[in-house]
């Protein structure tokens, strides 16, 4: 559980990071809390699609992580932050990821604070 808990903060915080520093990625709200709130929200709706539906994507396109060296990781990532944007929307948060390489920016953006934030919070180990 307390893993869980630090890798949504994470998450969290990696958003937040790209929501910061790219124009094109958008979260709203009426209060700093309630964009708090909706930030913790889209981060379990993020982590959720990364350890569901992201294994599932990685195996079908294994070949092309082979072939690519690994580079696919990028466009799967973007997927995987459009997809968080998409079911944001449908869950109406105010989360918004506006254009496929604003996505793959921010899918690399948010890889690197997220791995980061792992290595500083701390962990069940």
């Amino acid at each position: 559980m307390k893993n869980f808990v630090v890798k949504t903060i994470a998450n969290a915080g990696a958003l937040a990071v790209a929501v910061w520093l790219l124009d094109k990625i958008t979260l709203s709200g009426d209060s700093t809390g309630k964009e708090i709130g909706t930030l913790l929200l889209v981060a379990l709706v993020f982590g959720l699609v990364n350890f569901l539906v992201k294994p599932i994507v990685k195996v079908l396109t294994f070949p092309l992580f082979i072939l690519t060296l690994g580079l696919i990781t990028l466009v799967v990532n973007a997927l995987m932050l459009l997809l968080t944007s998409w079911l944001a929307d449908k869950l109406d948060l105010s989360f918004h990821v506006e254009g496929f390489w604003t996505a793959v920016l921010g899918g690399l953006i948010i890889s690197i604070v997220s791995w980061a934030l792992n290595v500083v919070l701390p962990d069940e180990d």
